[in-house]
């Protein structure tokens, strides 16, 4: 069970066909969005609940 865990990604990989990036991809972007709104929520809390102590 475990062998054949490791040997997966390697099979995997080797039938990918990759192509030149050309810039970045939606999922890049959406990533990054995301991470961005969950820094200023975290910021937003922090400072709402120093406020009230």
């Amino acid at each position: 069970m475990l062998s054949s865990l490791m040997i997966t990604p390697a099979l995997a990989s080797s039938a990918a066909v990759s192509t030149p990036r050309t810039g970045p991809e939606l999922s890049d972007v959406a990533l990054f969005v995301v991470a961005a709104v969950a820094v200023w929520l975290t910021r937003r809390a922090l400072r709402n609940r120093n406020r009230k102590g």
